[in-house]
């Protein structure tokens, strides 16, 4: 397993090591000692799986609150996702920076996406499965959204309308959304 850090500090691109012959391949998609030798040492509480049926949806921006941040490990089991993270921590160099990787059920990669971050995704293919660990529960009463296309940020998606959620299509901008995160979410 290699993990690259992103220009988002906490933020890690993360390619599990292929192992295959004749028959198929193996990989380890998550193994607590070799994420902690990077310094992810979340505690996974919940598993999540969410399928979109048509290229263009958009999923995002989404975070819990405080005290209820969450870290999430992301990967994409079926199709192809361009994976967001926006930092969202007052005091970190980065604020209101992004990043983005795709992640593939070829390719294999996990983004880390540490609290304190907004994270979003859009579909580039048909047919997307999307796996992720969260270490944190989720809470109904500290999900927040931030408008996708809020030019605070100007996430550059490569999609110009995309399919959306109501909740996502009446997402506030950044500065009615009134989400305050420090460094460790």
């Amino acid at each position: 397993m290699t993990a690259t850090p992103l220009a988002l500090p906490g933020v890690y691109l993360i390619e599990p090591a292929l192992h295959g012959d004749g028959r198929g391949w193996f990989c380890e998609m998550y193994n607590e000692a070799a994420l902690a030798e990077i310094g992810i040492t979340a505690r996974f509480v919940q598993d999540n799986r969410s399928y979109s049926a048509r290229k263009g949806t958009l999923r995002g921006l989404h975070c819990q609150a405080a005290p209820c941040a969450q870290g999430k490990l992301f990967s994409c089991l079926r199709g192809a996702i361009l994976d967001v993270a926006v930092d969202a921590r007052r005091d970190s160099p980065t604020y209101m920076w992004w990043v983005s990787a795709e992640l593939t059920a070829e390719n294999r990669r996990q983004l880390w996406i540490p609290r304190g971050c907004l994270h979003g995704f859009v579909t580039l293919t048909d047919d997307v499965e999307v796996f992720y660990k969260v270490d944190a529960f989720f809470s109904p009463t500290h999900d927040r959204s931030v408008r996708w296309d809020d030019p605070a940020f100007g996430v550059a998606w490569g999609v110009e309308r995309p399919i959306l959620s109501a909740k996502d299509a009446g997402a506030p901008t950044w500065g009615e959304a009134g989400i305050v995160f420090g460094m460790e979410g």
